[in-house]
């Protein structure tokens, strides 16, 4: 059987919280110089229409289903005839999601909807229920976004059903605005983080025996930190996006990587679709690597406070924006 090759494209991207047009503005010409290059597939980072600190601002950048965002991906698929996808915040009922959106060629869009929002991203969306496969002109897709991508139940759901997976990530590390007896503390930390972060597409391919094509955002940012569920007092934090971008064969091998520390950027690579024999069989334990038990505790207490937040006012504050 002839081998089916793709050349694939993913951007790496430095946002403005809440700006949704700067953001696609921004976004336009790394795009086009994908398909000038080349490129039939190109992946967009998750929360593409804009980061997600947990900021007030953020809530302008929930949007109706329709809405230039997907306008954008769409028109993109078609008039260049590439597959493009990524995620945003979207409305669908009295709920709002963190939707991945593969767009076709041909105009098909395939969504899939975050499983569960990762710390403070909570306090912008609740969790989605679908499992991320998609049938494709390409064969089978997979879609895991940020932390999905190091759980051992999203392997599970695509084992032997998909030939690529789409990511786009959302990676923050530590604070370095908590003095420098927090940031000692803290070192060892920060280095499994980043450590995961970098790993995670290779980990994932050899797991499923698939290319793993992953976008990321870059650069520096100022968020709040919450302190105890249903409580208003936040604690200032400044930190960065970590991890890369980054293209991975079947076998786990990194073909293309651009580092966040490299700024905004683009990394193409030809990858062949389709699955062989996994390198690694899936551990029995919910995270596909271990935690550090500090790590955990703070996804936990951030879980916490953001479900706390989207139920009180969270969810209300986007839905009045995608109202507007």
């Amino acid at each position: 059987m002839t081998e089916q090759r793709v050349k694939v494209a993913a951007v790496q991207f430095e946002g403005v919280p809440g700006r949704v047009a700067d953001n696609l503005e921004r976004l336009q010409p790394w795009v086009a110089r994908a398909v000038q290059e080349g490129a039939e597939v190109i992946a967009l980072p998750e929360f593409f229409a804009s980061p997600l600190p947990f900021k007030q601002v953020v809530h302008d950048s929930v949007m109706r289903a329709d809405n230039p965002a997907v306008a954008f991906l769409r028109d993109t698929a078609r008039r260049h005839g590439v597959t493009i996808g990524g995620s945003m915040l979207i409305v669908e009922g009295d709920s709002i999601y963190n939707r991945y959106h593969l767009v076709e060629p041909d105009g098909r869009i395939h969504l899939h909807d975050k499983d569960l929002p990762t710390m403070w991203e909570g306090a912008f969306y609740g969790p989605g229920a679908d499992d991320g496969v998609f049938d494709t002109a390409l064969g089978g897709v997979g879609t895991a976004v940020c932390w999905e991508l190091i759980r051992t139940g999203t392997a599970q759901r695509m084992l032997g059903r998909v030939g690529l997976v789409m990511s786009g990530t959302h990676w923050w590390t530590v604070p370095d605005n908590w003095g420098g007896l927090t940031a000692r503390a803290l070192a060892r930390l920060a280095a499994q983080n980043r450590r995961m972060s970098d790993q995670a597409p290779s980990q994932f391919a050899l797991h499923l025996g698939v290319p793993v094509v992953q976008a990321s955002h870059c650069g520096q940012f100022d968020t709040d930190f919450m302190l105890v569920p249903g409580w208003r007092k936040t604690l200032p934090y400044r930190t960065e996006f970590v991890g890369a971008t980054q293209i991975v064969d079947a076998g786990g091998q990194v073909l293309a990587r651009r580092d966040t520390l490299e700024g905004p950027g683009l990394v193409m690579a030809s990858v062949a679709l389709g699955q062989r024999a996994p390198a690694q069989p899936l551990p029995n334990r919910f995270w596909l690597p271990p935690l550090p038990p500090l790590m955990r505790a703070y996804w936990h207490q951030q879980n916490a406070c953001a479900k706390r937040y989207y139920e009180r006012e969270g969810r209300a504050r986007g839905l009045a924006a995608a109202a507007r």
